[in-house]
């Protein structure tokens, strides 16, 4: 993954008046000898051939342990005029203009960008709007725009091979753990999707608190830790992925098939062709006797009690996660007992909102008894399947 330091320089040089050489140092917080950096290759035409000086006016300590003093390599991008928008005012401010409808203020302003490929540390970032910079007036040799194209190509080349490492690690590291680890049972996988809960509500947040950011992508790629995600943005942003984007437009992906030995039992064909498992598709025809039942007295519209409305969504949800939890089922050869087990624990509490969510419907009186007793018989029946389901899938 990228290392991105720019928040803890206090200033630094880069010397590009070698040709095919850039040399520079990096005086960081909290760390009294400078970075020094001996990398092959050329800056781009902005600051090719000489020597830019820059000083961040706000640096901020962070975490540095295992960057090494020395940064021997390769060059990336490194230019002082890369184009990005700056959003003026706080997000507070910008968060108010989106809800009223308003476009929030910018300006496009030149950002530093240095990037290296070292040895030591993999790739390194620094990359700010607000650093200010020193260039020399006269560069010790030009750089001409079929060498600047070449650099260019040099760099996509560059960033696509360190990103097919990266894959290649996290690969030959997921097929280690495989080898050591234990199948994961129900309650592994309960907290493993507690866990998902808590990043899907994390990134829901982060979206809220950048949505109207023009970088949103990577600052939310950031503050998740998706270090991976941020270097696919720069990776895609230079043309890295073209030739994937091309082949995945053009390739066909194969149709689904269905497992022909377990119809019946894991999978059903529904009359509109959809292949659901026999219990989701229960559910499903529940969820929908209810909406429809509901809607058809008018108990839906504008002015509709929040219980009878809790009462249908309850329903919906029960059909929603017996459909994540079983309609898989019909194309695996060898099921997650584990996983299966812990999603339909998980679905057994909108069961149970269901069944609540109707009592108060009975106590205003807005459907007709025997209509809830079905509804509430129909939710026992599917929540006996689903108790038997997850004794059979327990003792397999």
């Amino acid at each position: 993954m990228a290392w991105r330091i720019d928040k803890c320089v206090l200033r630094g040089e880069i010397d590009n008046r070698t040709k095919g050489r850039v040399t520079g140092r990096l005086w960081l917080v909290g760390r009294p000898e400078p970075v020094i950096l001996s990398l092959a290759g050329d800056c781009y035409r902005d600051i090719a051939g000489g020597r830019l000086t820059f000083e961040n006016p706000s640096p901020e300590p962070g975490d540095l342990e295992g960057l090494k003093t020395l940064q021997e390599g390769t060059v990336g991008d490194i230019t002082a005029s890369r184009r990005v928008k700056v959003p003026q005012g706080s997000f507070e401010e910008m968060h108010a203009l989106a809800e009223a409808g308003k476009p929030f203020p910018f300006k496009w302003s030149n950002s530093l960008y240095l990037e290296w490929y070292s040895e030591a540390n993999g790739r390194v970032v620094i990359e700010s709007a607000d650093f200010r910079l020193k260039p020399d007036l006269e560069p010790a040799w030009r750089m001409t725009e079929e060498e600047e194209r070449d650099r260019r190509e040099q760099n996509r080349l560059a960033i696509r091979s360190f990103m097919q490492r990266l894959v290649e690690a996290r690969e030959e590291g997921w097929d280690g753990a495989d080898e050591d680890e234990e199948p994961m049972d129900e309650f592994a996988w309960e907290k493993f999707l507690r866990e998902s809960d808590e990043r899907t509500e994390k990134h829901a947040a982060l979206w809220e608190k950048f949505r109207d950011h023009p970088d949103r992508e990577r600052l939310i790629a950031r503050e998740m830790g998706w270090d991976w995600l941020d270097d696919a943005l720069d990776a895609d942003a230079r043309g890295a992925f073209e030739e994937e984007h091309e082949a995945f437009d053009e390739e066909e992906l194969p149709e689904l098939v269905p497992n022909p030995l377990t119809e019946g039992r894991d999978w059903i064909r529904t009359q509109d062709g959809d292949v659901r498992h026999p219990l989701s598709h229960r559910a499903f025809q529940h969820a929908m006797a209810t909406f429809h039942r509901c809607r058809d007295k008018g108990l839906l519209g504008e002015e509709a009690s929040e219980e009878v409305r809790d009462m249908v969504f309850q329903a919906e949800m029960v059909s929603a996660k017996l459909a994540g939890a079983l309609n898989g089922l019909a194309y695996r050869e060898e099921p997650d007992g584990g996983f299966i087990v812990a999603c339909l624990k998980r679905a057994l509490k909108y069961v149970q909102n269901a069944l609540g969510a109707a009592d108060k419907v009975g106590q205003e009186g807005m459907l007709q008894e025997s209509e809830l007793e079905q509804y509430r018989t129909e939710m026992f029946a599917i929540r006996e399947e689903m108790l038997a389901l997850m004794k059979r899938y327990r003792e397999r």
